[in-house]
């Protein structure tokens, strides 16, 4: 399963603290398909078929394609003085 750093889990509650509907929610990440890659978007509520990642209180919802991509990975993030996150993705282990 997506594993997160402490760096990127900050980043996500961060990230959602932003969304005043979304207070409660996470950063849902669905699979755009192709070399699109993967979308990131803040949700109040993970989908019905989505795969719920929580570390220290950040939530991550992953739509089934993405739960079966990135179950071996680590997201992690780079936060920048200017507020924008960056997010990057690593094997486990």
């Amino acid at each position: 399963m997506l594993t997160l750093t402490q760096t990127a889990a900050e980043a996500v509650k961060e990230i959602v603290a932003r969304v005043p509907l979304a207070e409660d929610g996470g950063v849902r990440i669905r699979d755009a398909g192709g070399s699109s890659g993967f979308e990131l978007s803040v949700a109040p509520d993970p989908q019905p078929h989505d795969t719920i990642v929580v570390t220290d209180g950040a939530r991550v919802f992953l739509d089934e394609t993405a739960a079966v991509a990135l179950e071996d990975r680590v997201l992690d993030a780079e936060l920048q003085d200017d507020g924008a996150v960056r997010f990057a993705l690593a094997a486990q282990g």
